[in-house]
């Protein structure tokens, strides 16, 4: 089994800054893509950014030039670095990763618990 669990949501100003993390653990034998959505009030889940095991990248429109995202595959873990925040950032974050496990060589989508990001003076 793999698990994903994300960090470091939380309450900032506008304009402020903070650092997500997701790690993942478990019976993992290889990650591909890893990646971060997210869910605002009323609305659908949306691809926030997606970095592959070969580090390329890919942002929506409305974060790119403020959210950057990067991975430590020694550690399984992918950061997401948001700046210069705004109110329409607000959501609940989620992780997911592209993962082959280590007991069957299975593939599977596997997705974090959530984390909330509120922007808000």
């Amino acid at each position: 089994q793999v698990q994903l669990v994300e960090s470091g949501g939380g309450l900032v100003q506008p304009g402020g800054s903070l650092r997500l993390s997701c790690a993942a653990s478990g019976s993992i034998f290889s990650i591909n893509a890893m990646g971060w959505y997210r869910q605002a009030p009323g609305k659908q889940r949306e691809l926030v950014a997606v970095i592959t095991s070969g580090v390329s990248t890919n942002y929506a429109d409305s974060v790119k030039g403020r959210f950057t995202i990067s991975r430590d595959n020694a550690k399984n873990t992918v950061y997401l670095q948001m700046n210069s925040l705004k109110p329409e950032d607000t959501a609940v974050y989620y992780c997911n990763a592209d993962v082959r496990d280590s007991i069957y060589r299975r593939y599977l989508e596997v997705w974090g618990q959530g984390t909330l990001v509120t922007v808000s003076s």
